[in-house]
């Protein structure tokens, strides 16, 4: 599952969306292609695993959550 926050969740207009097993570079990619809005928020996302930081090239294993979020304002 891909849930998206603030900004990306506006620019996907969807808040989560289940998608096919694969990379989180694929993952990525394929909702830059789904929601074009989104392709031009994801480059200054973070893109977090199960709550932790990761690389493009990371396999995502069945069940679990990927989180795009992009830069928050605010102190």
């Amino acid at each position: 599952m891909i849930r998206y926050w603030a900004g990306a969740r506006a620019a996907a207009g969807v808040a989560e969306e289940w998608v096919a097993p694969g990379t989180i570079g694929e993952l990525v990619a394929g909702a830059g292609e789904r929601h074009t809005a989104l392709a031009a928020v994801l480059p200054v996302c973070a893109i977090l695993l199960d709550g932790l930081p990761v690389r493009s090239d990371v396999a995502v294993p069945a069940g679990a959550v990927v989180e795009v979020l992009p830069p928050f304002a605010g102190g």
